[in-house]
């Protein structure tokens, strides 16, 4: 049995991804090992496969990313194994100088566009040392992966590499074996907008809790944390909206899907602020597929491929407060329109779920 490292800078709580990557790797009868960094708050993991993580120095900034590709490498150097698995820019110095090194086999998974993230937009020192890191090794690469058409196209544009894809799908789920949350907040007479992922420039969040004064009978419900999770807090004070937008906060994926059902209408409503957030498939879009949940999401090429091809919800045309407001009203106003998309989210969910996505991997190892 082959044994294959699967590295992340994050602390592998919280990654869907890799986790499903590890129990398809798990099923074509490999041996996955999972690394990340340890966090203060630690959680513990209980997964059916081996996983590692670093207690790090530094937590952030130029100095955590040295420290962890450090330690990565020097793992990597000495443990057991027959292919690393590099997941995102931040962990492919390592795995690429070890895989010369031993002469392993090296895959790449790019869960996103990483030097076209909003974060790194107002920093151009920093955008181009990973700039400078990307254009280096990726020419190199044999065998990579990532989560979309877009992203896999503007790669080969850039450096003449063909990535495949396989999109961040969720496991099907059937509905009926998981009871919704019911949450004490909501009155019975009231709709729930929801949204979960990261709380983080760009993702529309600003906007939509704007909205909610113009909503009405409705109350919206943030699952996530993130760099902006202080601000919103804050702007919900502000806008005298407190009372009807409530944080939750992190749920691990086990617990995840039975708030997702719960919803009536899912957001997703990432801005324009750079490649990446354009060519994104987000992962909480497919995740209110398998829900059940009708989406209201911002028309960029990928996203709205998925929900006009499919007919399960709205997009909007704009991003102010006012429009989102009319948007959800007219959503929630139409009861006809409900049921059309949630007949063809059940259609939706039969394909775009992780079993028939998980194909992809046994190309690839």
């Amino acid at each position: 049995m082959k044994t294959i490292i699967i590295s992340v800078t994050n602390d592998l709580v919280a990654d869907q991804r890799i986790h499903k990557v590890a129990m398809s790797l798990c099923k074509m009868n490999y041996c996955p090992i999972l690394v990340g960094r340890l966090l203060q708050n630690r959680k513990p993991l209980l997964r059916p496969y081996p996983t590692k993580r670093f207690s790090l120095l530094f937590k952030k900034g130029f100095f955590f990313y040295a420290e962890y590709n450090l330690r990565l490498f020097f793992y990597l150097l000495f443990a057991k194994a027959d292919v690393f698995l590099s997941n995102d820019l931040d962990t492919l110095t390592a795995n690429f100088l070890a895989s010369r090194i031993r002469h392993k086999k090296l895959v790449y998974d790019s869960h996103e566009f990483f030097t076209e993230v909003p974060e790194l937009l107002r920093k151009k020192t920093i955008k181009k040392i990973w700039s400078k890191i990307e254009a280096l090794i990726m020419p190199k690469l044999k065998t990579g992966y990532t989560v979309s058409e877009s992203i896999a196209d503007a790669y080969f544009e850039k450096y003449g590499i063909k990535m495949k894809v396989v999109r961040n799908l969720p496991m099907r789920k059937k509905t009926l074996d998981t009871e919704p949350i019911v949450f004490p907040f909501v009155k019975k007479n009231e709709k729930v907008i929801y949204y979960q992922g990261a709380l983080n420039m760009g993702r529309g969040l600003e906007h939509v809790i704007k909205a909610m004064k113009f909503i009405k009978s409705a109350k919206l419900i943030i699952v996530g944390e993130g760099d902006i999770s202080k601000e919103l807090r804050r702007l919900t004070i502000v806008e005298h909206v407190s009372e009807r937008v409530i944080f939750l906060g992190r749920i691990c994926f086990e617990k995840l899907y039975a708030y997702t059902r719960s919803a009536d209408i899912g957001i997703c409503l990432e801005e324009n602020l750079g490649l990446n957030y354009y060519y994104s498939l987000p992962n909480k879009l497919f995740d209110y597929i398998q829900a059940n949940v009708p989406i209201l999401a911002s028309p960029f090429p990928e996203v709205k491929k998925i929900v006009n091809g499919f007919d399960i919800g709205e997009l909007i045309e704009k991003h102010s407060a006012q429009h989102i407001a009319e948007k959800i009203n007219s959503m929630i106003a139409s009861e006809e329109k409900i049921q059309k998309w949630k007949k063809n989210l059940k259609k939706a969910a039969e394909e775009l779920c992780w079993e028939n996505e998980e194909i992809k991997l046994k190309t690839i190892f």
